[in-house]
């Protein structure tokens, strides 16, 4: 009988919940206030000494991070933001909101950035480095750092998938000028609904992002400069308090299933990013690079074992990238990964024996093809 291994299974998160979540699901609901109050102060304090930061404000989404940190600090029309090409579509989607432009930069073969390639992309408009810590492993920092600072520009974290993740010793979102997060029902820390949250260390900054999350107000009645909406509900903060309690859980178990996939793919056919000791990554996602990548999908599917692919399509050669004047050749590392790329479950509800069975398949197939 085919074993079903789903790729995600926030059903099972929930089963695992219940008798503790629904209790302060209620008494949130309950309570009549949904907007604002002590479940998201809690949860910024939370959040701000997970992250190693003085500030954390919490929005309705880690798109909504990354765009109200670029005005915050005044990035706008005319100027330039590094970035890299292979990320979810939402980094350089921020960057083209405020009127900015992307300067792409290729990637290494752990899928981020380069920081050997910044320098040379650096302008007299650049205002801002945006690497993205892509899978949960952050990107090498310290160069990107030293470049920064010897150009004067901004360093805003990507950090959507990368929440608990160090680089050595110092928590996402703690390195940069901001730092911001998704907490997509699908990351490691987890809403039941859109959520995310801005960290920094820069007191004027994380005012600057309270008040565009909210029109710009300072009361009822007094606008000092236009924002928009995006407060993160109080019941996703109830939620999200809660989990967080339980993310060191969550980040072990990932860490434990990616160890084992090491442990047992054949290293002659996979290649996986190793870690560095300066990484310690949580593995939002746990991606292998392969030839016959798409083959070997079918055949995963066949066995009942779901899998991803981040992403398969670059953005620079996505029809909405068409005015940036990419074409393909432009990221090779990125543009290779593209069609080698993918990612098997990882998530902290499988056991050690779902992980074997996904990686058994992988071998086998790769053993039944390859002379």
């Amino acid at each position: 009988m085919t074993r079903q291994i789903p790729y995600v299974n926030l059903q099972a998160q929930f089963d695992a919940e219940r008798d503790e979540l629904m209790p302060l699901i209620e008494a949130c609901l309950a309570g009549g206030h949904y907007v604002g109050g002590e479940a998201i102060a809690a949860f910024e304090v939370k959040a701000a000494a997970l992250c190693g930061c003085d500030h954390a404000v919490a929005l309705n989404s880690g798109t909504d991070a990354l765009v109200f940190a670029m005005l915050a600090l005044g990035i706008g029309a005319g100027d330039e933001v590094i970035t890299p090409p292979n990320s979810f579509v939402a980094s350089t989607a921020a960057v083209m909101h405020i009127g900015a432009t992307p300067v792409f930069v290729d990637v290494r073969d752990d899928q981020n950035i380069d920081p050997d390639l910044i320098e040379a992309a650096v302008t007299p408009k650049t205002k801002a480095i945006m690497p993205v810590h892509l899978t949960g492993r952050i990107a090498d920092m310290a160069p990107i750092l030293e470049i920064a600072a010897r150009h004067g520009l901004a360093v805003i974290e990507d950090a959507a998938q990368s929440v608990g993740s160090l680089y050595d010793g110092r928590p996402a979102g703690s390195l940069g000028t901001a730092g911001c997060f998704s907490a997509h029902p699908l990351k490691n820390l987890n809403a039941c609904g859109d959520s995310g949250f801005l960290t920094t260390n820069d007191a004027d900054l994380a005012e600057q992002v309270r008040l565009l999350r909210n029109h710009g107000l300072v009361d009822r009645d007094t606008v000092t400069r236009f924002g928009g909406v995006s407060r993160m509900d109080s019941l996703q903060a109830v939620i999200l308090n809660y989990r967080l309690g339980r993310l060191d859980e969550v980040t072990a178990a990932r860490r434990r299933n990616a160890a084992r996939y090491r442990e047992l793919l054949n290293s002659q056919w996979v290649f996986m990013p190793p870690c560095r000791n300066v990484e310690f990554n949580t593995f939002h996602t746990f991606v292998i690079q392969v030839d016959r990548r798409d083959e070997l999908r079918d055949h995963l599917t066949k066995a009942g074992i779901g899998t991803g692919i981040h992403y398969p399509v670059p953005i620079h050669l996505q029809p909405a990238a068409e005015m940036l004047g990419h074409g393909h050749g432009d990221f090779p590392m990125c543009e290779r990964q593209a069609g080698r790329i993918l990612t098997l479950p990882v998530n902290q509800s499988l056991n050690q024996d779902d992980i074997a069975y996904v990686a058994e398949r992988v071998n086998d197939f790769f053993a039944s093809v390859v002379d």
